[in-house]
């Protein structure tokens, strides 16, 4: 399993608003923010998730993670370290459905249909077993 650690920063801000903008110091653009903590760290764990995915796709080099005691604060602002799992970002790429377009004739939709046919599940069982595909979900 993908699995990292990185340091994130979460900022409160100077304008009395409620609420976190999070940046992480290693993952350059890799950036969020969230009304209260609680959000802020859902969405600090997603975006980063996300954003390490996309690297790993494109082939990048992940960085290694700083050292927090070397960052630098704003007023206010803290460190969190964020544990990121990729595979279940992949997993859940991977596993969603993608909605295709087909043509078949007219009197084989018709006879499908009277005997309830479903054509999406029917469609993936004979996609699988012409690429010899087993028990893939």
């Amino acid at each position: 399993m993908a699995k990292y650690y990185f340091p994130a920063i979460f900022d409160p801000g100077t304008d009395g608003s409620e609420g976190f903008t999070v940046t992480f110091p290693d993952l350059p653009g890799c950036i969020t923010e969230g009304s209260d903590m609680t959000e802020a760290l859902h969405m600090a764990k997603d975006v980063s998730a996300g954003f390490l995915y996309g690297m790993e796709e494109d082939n990048e080099e992940i960085p290694s993670p700083s050292n927090p005691d070397n960052s630098t604060l704003p007023p206010g602002a803290f460190i969190s370290i964020i544990e990121v799992w990729t595979d279940y970002v992949r997993e859940e790429n991977e596993n969603r459905a993608i909605k295709k377009t087909l043509t078949i004739p007219k009197w084989l939709n018709d006879a499908a249909e009277k005997e309830s046919v479903n054509f999406s599940q029917l469609l993936q069982y004979a996609i699988k077993e012409r690429l010899g595909i087993i028990n893939k979900q």
